[in-house]
């Protein structure tokens, strides 16, 4: 750092700085998670109700085969 660098912060104090979740917008990730954790129980509720269904396919038909 060049002497006049120096000079200029010489004198410098840092100035404290008060956090507030409001002003700073910092629970946004609380949003979130409140959407991935419902997103969740919605998944794990159609996986349940899916998981009840049985779908059976036919069996494929053919024009030309002999029976």
């Amino acid at each position: 750092m060049s002497k006049d660098a120096k000079g200029t912060f010489e004198d410098y104090v840092p100035e404290i700085l008060e956090f507030d979740e409001e002003i700073d917008g910092c629970d946004e990730h609380k949003i979130r998670d409140e959407h991935l954790s419902a997103k969740e129980k919605i998944l794990k509720d159609f996986k349940e109700k899916q998981a009840n269904k049985r779908v059976y396919r036919h069996p494929i038909r053919t024009e030309n085969e002999k029976t």
